[in-house]
């Protein structure tokens, strides 16, 4: 069973695949509430393509990450691939429970979700559980926890998404990945163009949405010269600099409208994930990753925009 459940996740586009047996899982984990007689959680990553990356590495083209690398891996690719593995179990005798992001439901009342608008998302729902997705992908074995929060895997290092299936089944484990890529070097901390990471990775959401939206005019092509004319530290919001709270954050996102949004709420990412690029830069450079291409990701040197011209 478990065989035929890798050959067909791959097929369906699945990368990687990882089975944990629940017995890794600690007895309050949120898994147990969703479907208390699991046995075994299957985690299925998929690569988001290198060169969905490249676009706002180089400057030229922005909506093909959100859309290839996020909206239709999260709506469409992954999805499928976890439907189609819940039928086989299914086939077989066997109850299986397909598990994606919660993308606009949270259970914390102020937080939220850079990824999509922050007046898309319900909050305070605690009556729908969510797994933790990350703990849930390294005892899986799919890979190993970042310094930012990022999987890093050994193939395509962050550059991945990834859900899961619950099932009944009971299925040969894989082991748990021994850390060994991260090595805390801190570029992540270094390439947010809104310094939302801190020195421990801990990543503040609401600034992060802000950037991750493209607030900082020096990495922002599309921002007009007068952007955030009502803002007194418009400079020092354009430069990254600016001390930002929730309340300010969403003020300064219902000022950006310099770029379209996807589809499903989803928010164009102009600073496309420049943590996750920076990390996976650092592990090429380290010749760490087994997925090998002809050329290095960052082929110049990284450009920006001075902040005189928007005085």
């Amino acid at each position: 069973m478990k065989k035929k459940i890798c050959e067909l996740a791959k097929l369906c586009g699945a990368d990687i695949v990882g089975f944990a047996p629940i017995s890794r899982f600690e007895k309050n984990d949120p898994i147990f509430t969703i479907m208390p007689e699991v046995q075994t959680v299957i985690g299925l990553a998929f690569r988001v393509l290198r060169g969905a990356y490249r676009g706002v590495e180089e400057g030229t083209t922005y909506y093909q990450y959100t859309t290839m690398g996020v909206e239709n891996m999260e709506e469409t690719i992954m999805p499928m691939a976890a439907l189609r593995v819940s039928v086989l179990l299914e086939e077989n005798g066997f109850v299986a429970l397909p598990q994606r992001r919660h993308q606009q439901i949270m259970e914390q009342e102020d937080a939220t979700n850079p990824e999509v608008a922050y007046n898309a998302i319900y909050r305070g729902k605690t009556a729908e559980t969510g797994m933790d997705f990350l703990d849930a992908a390294v005892r899986c074995g799919l890979g190993e926890k970042g310094l930012h929060g990022a999987l890093l895997t050994d193939e395509f290092g962050p550059m991945v998404r990834y859900c899961f299936v619950l099932t009944d089944a009971l299925l040969e484990a894989d082991e748990v990945k021994k850390p060994h890529l991260c090595d805390k070097c801190g570029e992540c901390i270094k390439a947010c163009p809104g310094k939302a990471i801190d020195q421990n990775g801990k990543v503040d959401d609401w600034r992060c949405a802000v950037y991750y939206n493209g607030a900082n005019g020096t990495k922002n092509p599309f921002m007009p010269k007068d952007a955030f004319s009502d803002f007194e530290d418009r400079l020092e919001i354009i430069a990254g600099e600016a001390q930002i709270s929730p309340e300010k954050a969403r003020k300064i996102l219902d000022s950006i409208f310099f770029y379209p949004p996807a589809q499903h709420a989803y928010q164009s990412s102009i600073c496309g994930r420049s943590c996750d690029v920076a990390c996976y830069i650092h592990l090429e450079e380290r010749g760490m990753l087994t997925k090998k291409f002809n050329t290095p990701f960052r082929k110049r040197e990284e450009w920006k925009f001075d902040i005189e011209s928007f005085k």
